[in-house]
């Protein structure tokens, strides 16, 4: 096997135990062992325990990109608002370990709010066009763009927070409304009376 099809071995079966159990359980020596190589050798592809973890971050990072970028553009605002709020809830109640390593575990090669998200090619990055696409046909009052984002999914990613660690007293139907209720509240007053949310469109 080449060294390129090794380190890709490498990093998914890293992924693959984040995903299920979390980043706490990867080790060089479990991860070898799934491999089939020895601890010691995965080092010639990744120096430490936290570029391996990145390489699965970066690559989690691009998949959940292309997913949301695949997405139709269809809909008025408020139904594209409430589709890729459905696509990021499935996202981080169907792969909480995930979730939490990509939003929580802290990284040197972090993206940071503000430069890092203006190029933003994920889920944030769609939504600050759907912002901006509000603002220019009025539905939405005039602002910053990556700051109102900001806001909108802050919102969702504290719930989401709240929920999965056990603050939240709801079954998951009953908590997916909450979210949406929450982000239509948020919108409704971005909107500063322009329209209703039941108008948006």
């Amino acid at each position: 096997m080449s060294d390129q099809g090794t380190a890709a071995r490498i990093a998914a079966v890293a992924q693959r135990i984040v995903v299920e159990e979390g980043a706490d359980a990867v080790s060089m020596r479990r991860v070898g062992e799934a491999v089939g190589i020895t601890a010691m050798a995965i080092y010639r592809h990744y120096p430490n325990r936290e570029a391996l973890l990145r390489a699965v971050a970066d690559t989690c990072a691009r998949e959940l990109a292309g997913r949301w970028q695949q997405r139709p553009v269809t809909g008025g605002l408020i139904e594209r608002i409430d589709a890729m709020l459905d696509d990021f809830l499935d996202f981080a109640l169907g792969s909480p370990h995930l979730y939490t390593f990509l939003m929580m575990d802290p990284w040197a090669r972090a993206k940071r709010f503000p430069d890092d998200f203006h190029a933003d090619e994920g889920p944030f990055g769609a939504l600050v066009k759907l912002v901006e696409e509000g603002m220019q046909v009025g539905l939405l009052r005039e602002d910053d763009p990556l700051e109102v984002t900001l806001t909108v999914t802050s919102a969702a990613q504290g719930l989401v927070l709240y929920y999965l660690g056990g603050r939240v007293a709801m079954k998951e139907s009953d908590f997916r409304e909450l979210c949406h209720r929450t982000v239509r509240r948020i919108v409704d007053g971005l909107a500063g009376g322009i329209a209703p949310i039941s108008g948006m469109s």
